[in-house]
């Protein structure tokens, strides 16, 4: 039964598909839904409809304290795991409901969870070396309230084969904007940067792709706290636009050890989270805190810059970046990289039909699809695997 209702999604020359996604910033749920025809290198898809889910602000400080290791009580854990399987199952049938489609037309679903710890470098523990990394959002309440088949909890198995358990749209980045004649990164800025570096030649066994550091997460952190409370984030980037980049602020953050380490790396609210942002106010207490997002907006912008002189062009010229992500809005994070990087023609990916906000949700709906063709879906290069691996958990519908 397994496998006749997989083989009968499968073969399905359409699908309808939906992807849903919650990342490092903690806004809500985004979800789309695409027409996919194909897989691997032959995949199209036509984005039906896309929303975003807003967690409430209870919801969201309920995730944020479970994530904090110092606050984390093991009940609430398990308690958000089935919360947030009821709010992703709400997502999938919200944007069905807004493009007047029936949930029952639906195919599959991908979800990408809510991370809420990612430790990918191993430490020895009771004889075993143990990497983790753990996604909430149950997806057995997804597959029961929406009757669709889900595939959910994708980042597992790649750590399983030794690898950091992220980044995956690389492979998505590859198979829909590989060019055959520019070098192009791909940039995707939500709560953490990161990107993808796709040369003329590249192959899907031989791709870069790594986390460069904080996007909108610092932002984020800093903007509610220095406002007390009063706003969530730096709306376009006007906070920090007003602002001046304080430089020995700026140096101190450039210190941070993660920019040193070489690729394949990843990182997350561990590094980059609730900590460093009290450490950035405990050193910044004579600076006025619009200087302070100028400083760590620019912070953003630095480490980005960084990665692509770094790690890239001392061997390939890069031609194009193309961003997507919250952080494509901020016009201070866009006109910090035209500055710092003014040789590189820098585009949205909406110029290439593929809506920056609605990016990693499509993704995942890309790679719940290449799951059931039980297709390999990490890039070794990118992760660190010992090898290519199928991605993702199958849970049944019903």
């Amino acid at each position: 039964m397994i496998k006749d209702l997989i083989a009968e999604i499968r073969n399905k020359d359409e699908k309808l598909v939906i992807g849903l996604m919650a990342g490092t910033s903690v806004d809500g749920i985004d979800a789309a839904l695409i027409r996919l025809y194909g897989h691997g290198k032959e995949t199209r898809f036509e984005l039906v409809k896309f929303t975003t889910l807003e967690f409430s602000e209870s919801i969201r400080n309920f995730i944020l304290k479970n994530s904090n290791p110092d606050t984390a009580k093991l009940d609430d854990i398990c308690r958000l795991n089935f919360l947030l399987g009821e709010a992703f199952a709400s997502a999938a049938l919200d944007v069905t409901k807004k493009a007047d489609i029936d949930i029952a037309e639906v195919d599959l679903i991908g979800s990408h969870g809510q991370t809420i710890q990612h430790l990918p470098e191993a430490q020895k523990l009771y004889g075993f070396n143990v990497a983790s990394t753990l996604q909430v959002g149950e997806p057995s309440i997804i597959a029961h309230r929406t009757g669709v088949l889900t595939v959910a909890d994708f980042r597992p198995k790649d750590i399983a084969a030794g690898g950091q358990g992220a980044p995956f749209i690389p492979y998505v980045d590859y198979i829909l904007l590989h060019s055959p004649n520019e070098c192009r990164v791909c940039l995707n800025i939500g709560g953490i940067a990161n990107l993808t570096f796709l040369t003329p030649d590249s192959q899907n066994t031989d791709i870069i792709a790594f986390d460069t550091g904080p996007g909108n997460m610092l932002i984020d952190l800093l903007m509610s706290r220095l406002s007390g409370e009063r706003y969530r984030y730096d709306a376009g980037g006007e906070t920090a636009l007003s602002g001046t980049v304080d430089p020995k602020l700026l140096d101190r953050m450039m210190e941070h050890p993660y920019l040193e380490t070489d690729p394949p790396k990843s990182t997350g609210r561990e590094s980059f989270g609730s900590e460093y942002a009290d450490w950035i106010i405990e050193i910044s207490r004579n600076i006025e805190w619009k200087n302070i997002i100028a400083t760590v907006t620019r912070f953003t912008v630095e480490s980005i810059a960084l990665s692509v002189e770094k790690h890239l062009e001392p061997n390939h010229p890069v031609d194009r970046i193309i961003i997507s992500g919250g952080g494509s809005h901020n016009k201070a994070i866009i006109s910090g990289l035209e500055e710092r990087l003014p040789l590189i023609h820098i585009e949205k990916s909406d110029e290439m039909g593929i809506p920056v906000d609605a990016k990693e949700a499509i993704g995942f709906a890309i790679l719940a699809n290449e799951t059931i063709h039980y297709s390999p879906s990490n890039l070794p290069t990118a992760t660190g695997a010992r090898k290519k691996v199928i991605l993702g958990k199958i849970v049944l519908p019903g």
